[in-house]
């Protein structure tokens, strides 16, 4: 009967295995890295980017983090035994280039080589996210990441709504909202944050109400006033992204200007109608609201949704796109829409996007921003430079 030093003889017979010195310089050079310690290995400290799949689960879950079967991966273990065992493992579920690092995480450690504790999440988080913690490109340390952002919503309305449900939902740890508005009934068709038992209710609480019950681990800040030139640096300041829900243009100028000053991105929804759209404005990246709408239109040809109607669902899709665009931003994930505009007509169900250019004449900049001035625009749009 073979032994189990026979095994590991005949398993590392059949993989590559490398010192520290050489693992090290594969992942200078991109490879991936694979931890398939135990849970509570992991959790007192681990290389840093490490993935982490238990040596028992690696068959199972592997093929849903390592994507590429071609791509350079270096795994490791406490000592170097079972990490021999799951590269030939990787081998034989047809990863190519894997190698083990002789050794483990032990002689990495003593030879003064770079660690880091991993972000842990609670197991009642774990749980709630783990739809998440199973995506490679969110993991532990993405949905650790959320739940330390902070993001601003301009309005508890149509495009708040959704956008907030989902961000709570997601996990982002703090969520302002700015809204100084009753609960109306007429709000009701879609602005799903409220309900019946709040008419009447100020919408940041009734917001606040659903956002605690959805999930508790989200301190929601509310900010029941008016956003102002007098008010405005003070309440965005610290936030990471903001949601524009707001529904007239002096707001948006108002905002623009002041997240431009302090170069915070803002992702931008607007709705019509049956047609909407979603931009990103990100100061330090790419063009913002001025570049898009120097010059606000003729208030006939801008008429709110209490003039012209709205398509009660039609913020809920515009509102979901802006929740998306915010969780990218703040994982920086994928393609964003920064210096791009999605167009939205449910008529015929079309999608199209369109690219943005910086306006040369707009001077609102974030390479001017010590010359921004943050007023009142009183229905103007024109810039406080000084």
């Amino acid at each position: 009967m073979a032994t189990f030093r026979d095994l590991l003889s005949a398993a590392k017979a059949q993989i590559t295995e490398v010192d520290t010195a050489a693992a090290a310089e594969h992942i200078a050079k991109g490879a991936l890295l694979l931890d398939v310690r135990e849970p509570d290995e992991y959790d007192e400290g681990a290389l840093p980017g490490a993935i982490h799949i238990p040596r028992g689960h690696l068959e199972a879950q592997v093929e849903g983090k390592l994507l590429d079967k071609q791509a350079p991966v270096v795994v490791y273990c406490a000592g170097g035994v079972r990490s021999a065992f799951a590269a030939r493992t990787l081998a034989e579920l047809g990863y190519t280039d894997v190698v083990s690092m002789a050794g483990g995480f032990g002689r990495w450690k003593d030879e003064g080589r770079p660690w880091k504790q991993p972000v842990t999440l609670t197991a009642e988080q774990r749980n709630r996210y783990k739809r998440h913690l199973l995506l490679p490109e969110v993991g532990v340390e993405g949905q650790a990441k959320l739940l330390s952002s902070k993001v601003l919503m301009l309005g508890a309305g149509g495009l708040g709504s959704p956008s907030a449900m989902y961000l709570a939902a997601a996990g982002v740890g703090t969520i302002g909202i700015v809204d100084m508005d009753d609960v109306d009934a007429s709000n009701l068709q879609r602005q799903i944050l409220h309900n019946m038992e709040r008419i009447g209710d100020r919408k940041v609480d009734s917001a606040k109400k659903t956002l605690t019950l959805l999930n508790p681990d989200v301190n929601v800040v509310t900010y029941d006033t008016r956003l102002d030139a007098s008010n405005i640096m003070d309440i965005i300041s610290g936030y990471d992204v903001i949601v524009d829900g707001a529904d007239n243009f002096p707001s948006r100028y108002l905002l623009n200007d002041a997240s431009v000053k302090l170069g915070i991105p803002v992702v931008h929804g607007s709705i019509f109608r049956f047609e909407g759209m979603v931009s990103v404005f990100h100061p330090l990246e790419g063009p913002t609201y001025r570049d898009m709408v120097p010059e606000p239109p003729p208030a006939e040809l801008a008429p709110s949704c209490a003039e012209a109607g709205v398509l009660g669902v039609l913020p809920g899709i515009v509102g979901s796109i802006q929740a998306l665009e915010v969780i990218k931003l703040l994982l920086n994930l994928g393609e964003g829409l920064v210096g791009r505009i999605l167009s939205i007509d449910t008529t015929d169900m079309s999608f199209r996007t369109f690219k943005l250019r910086a306006d040369p004449a707009n001077q609102v900049t974030y390479a001017n921003r010590d010359r921004i001035i943050v007023q009142e625009l009183d229905g103007l749009c024109a810039p406080g430079l000084h």
